[in-house]
């Protein structure tokens, strides 16, 4: 039974790997691993990797009611501390591996992760300094990250502007991207749950409409990627795993933020997303990665693996359709045969070609983190799936 057997995946693959990345004498957890298994222990340490590290372990702790994940939350939240600027605010890009200043780069996408992974510590704890942490980062995204548009990205470390590299791909330069407005959308979403002020509530739904009326196309079913200063989209492009994550990511924010009867839009556009990208993208080999101006990608990443198994899980609670369930299965079989890594204390491989030969990507880096797959175990253990799922 998949509820089941992820819960005891997350419990004892997942996060054992990550506990044993643990950096006693610097703090955080190591920011590299190779393939091979080889850490560097003077890698850099990226905020993003340390804010999903904090939400998984405190998540766990919560959900589970295990007393044993609770120091593994402690020690990312104490060392999530040291990615504050104490003189313009915000949160840098990433320290050095013992904990000084490195990219003082001010991305929104890093300051929703911050804010995301402490919100979720302030819930297994109840610790005062963590929620004022997160509102103060939640208020530098709204009073320091903005523009007359909607979000910036890309920051200096005084908010000046900077070119947005780090979250741009293909050849553009985006101004405005999805993935930062999903994002920040799910910090807030995480934050309301912690702390239900109406001023969180008021910008997570700007961010719904922001999805509705500007990133999704209708006609193309998917979510425009990167766009200009204006939205216009930068290329032909759908992102499978990102337009799966973002199906049941948005409705999850629509019902935090929404009356039930003014869901209905989102409704129909989230349902949309998932068909469309399983239609386009989900075989009996896992999700393939993206089409960009007709040309597929068919390498299967670790994450819209994880991403996958939540949308098929939304569509079943939206539709009743068992044929939803049958597509979970399917991918949880393939992620057990494929994704999951054979070698002795190692979790989820990162990228890897249609036949399963890997392309030599870390198992850690800035990017690679136990947040999908760890976010895609607590999710399902504990959703309404039946029991024979």
């Amino acid at each position: 039974m998949i509820k089941q057997a992820v819960r005891e995946h997350l419990e004892t693959k997942i996060l054992p790997f990550w506990e044993k990345l643990k950096d006693d004498r610097y703090g955080g957890f190591c920011g590299y691993v190779d393939e091979a298994l080889r850490a560097d222990p003077k890698a850099d340490k990226g905020c993003i990797l340390n804010s999903r590290i904090l939400w998984t372990f405190s998540e766990a702790a919560r959900v589970t009611e295990k007393e044993e994940y609770r120091p593994y939350a402690d020690h990312a939240y104490a060392f999530l501390k040291r990615f504050l600027d104490p003189v313009n605010g915000g949160v840098y890009w990433s320290l050095t591996y013992d904990g000084k200043p490195q990219d003082t780069t001010k991305h929104t996408y890093c300051q929703a992760f911050a804010v995301y992974g402490l919100a979720a510590y302030y819930r297994l704890t109840g610790d005062t300094e963590a929620l004022n942490t997160a509102k103060g980062l939640y208020s530098v995204i709204e009073g320091r990250c903005r523009d007359a548009g909607g979000y910036r990205e890309a920051l200096k470390a005084d908010f000046s502007p900077e070119s947005n590299e780090k979250l741009s791909e293909n050849g553009v330069m985006a101004s405005r991207t999805m993935n930062t407005l999903m994002h920040v959308l799910e910090c807030e979403a995480e934050l309301y749950r912690a702390y239900p002020d109406e001023a969180v509530r008021k910008t997570g739904t700007a961010a719904l409409e922001r999805f509705l009326t500007t990133f999704w196309n209708p006609e193309k079913r998917r979510l425009e990627v990167f766009c200009d200063n204006e939205y216009h989209p930068l290329l032909d492009m759908q992102s499978y795993g990102h337009d799966i994550e973002g199906s049941w990511l948005i409705w999850d924010a629509a019902e935090v933020f929404l009356d039930e009867d003014k869901r209905d839009p989102w409704r129909k556009m989230c349902i949309g997303l998932l068909e469309s990208a399983t239609e386009r993208a989900f075989t009996d080999h896992g999700l393939k990665y993206e089409i960009v101006n007709g040309e597929e990608n068919e390498n299967r990443a670790w994450w819209p693996q994880a991403e996958a198994m939540l949308g098929f899980g939304f569509g079943w609670r939206m539709t009743g359709n068992p044929v939803w369930l049958d597509r979970m299965r399917t991918q949880w079989d393939y992620i057990n045969r494929v994704i999951v890594d054979r070698q002795e204390g190692s979790e989820w491989r990162n990228e890897l070609l249609e036949d399963g030969t890997s392309i030599g990507k870390a198992i850690v880096d800035e990017w690679k983190c136990p947040y999908h797959n760890g976010r895609m175990c607590l999710r399902i253990a504990t959703s309404d799936l039946p029991q024979d799922c």
